[in-house]
């Protein structure tokens, strides 16, 4: 007798929503725990990734954040990944470089965007899902000077941030030149891999301006890493910082927290 084929069933990690942003309808991905349904009880932090669409980011970020789960390397969590349709013009400030304007003339409405994930984005994930009210925010490249402007302009939106290369030339590096005020900032995780330039400058400036008080972790991997690599290289150790875990371990495989430069007490 012939055996009969298996039948192929959905393999579901999530859920989704399509939600507007400045004029455009996007996605926005809900990846939950392995265990989130049933564990009832349990609350969870929020990474919220950039570039989250699934043609984007969100795989790779949804495995990276697993893998260093199920090592216990960095706290398990749940993930949002944010589509992103036009990154300069949603992830950028204005830009008084004439060749920036004409390269990418849609730039400027990082403002707009950040109002979005404030006042829609946070509040629908906080009341659908168990939170626990910790809500981390990360980002690459243009992502990445995203997440360095929300941590200096609306500190408070997030519990820490992540900003893996990024693109600290934009608008003659001016988010590096810019004063940071009064009062505490969560922790900042940076890093920096083979950009050079006005990038590495821009770099270089925000560090020197932290104050020492500020937790930060800084892993500098110029020699190691590429502009294209950075993200898959670090998101794990950056998730490293921002979620420890007592698990003592690590070192003895290899999954050791880099921070070239380090402040505070986070």
């Amino acid at each position: 007798m012939a055996r009969a084929e298996p039948t192929p069933q959905p393999l579901t990690i999530g859920e989704t929503v399509t939600l507007e942003a400045l004029g455009a309808a996007r996605a926005v991905n809900i990846v939950l725990p392995p265990d989130y349904a049933t564990d009832p009880e349990k609350r969870w932090p929020v990474i919220y990734q950039l570039d989250g669409a699934l043609t984007q980011d969100l795989m790779m970020g949804a495995g990276l954040m697993r893998w260093g789960a199920l090592w216990g390397r960095s706290a398990d969590a749940i993930v949002v990944g944010i589509e992103t349709r036009d990154r300069q013009r949603e992830l950028l400030p204005a830009t008084k470089d004439s060749a920036e304007a004409k390269r990418w003339p849609t730039a400027g409405d990082s403002a707009a965007f950040r109002a979005w994930l404030a006042g829609t984005v946070k509040p629908l994930v906080e009341t659908r899902y168990r939170t626990d009210g910790r809500a981390f925010l990360v980002g690459e490249s243009a992502a990445g000077h995203f997440v360095v402007e929300t941590w200096e302009e609306a500190p408070q939106l997030f519990t820490g941030y992540a900003a893996i290369s990024p693109i600290l030339q934009w608008d003659f590096e001016a988010l590096s030149r810019k004063p940071l005020g009064e009062g505490p900032r969560p922790p900042l995780y940076l890093s920096l891999a083979d950009e050079g330039g006005a990038t590495e400058s821009g770099m270089m400036r925000l560090l020197a301006s932290l104050p020492p008080s500020q937790p930060f972790c800084f892993s500098d991997r110029r020699s190691e890493l590429h502009h294209s690599t950075a993200l898959h290289g670090l998101l794990p150790e950056a998730l490293q910082y921002l979620m420890p875990t007592k698990a003592d371990w690590l070192e003895e495989f290899g999954m050791v927290l880099r921070c070239e430069k380090r402040g505070g007490q986070g």
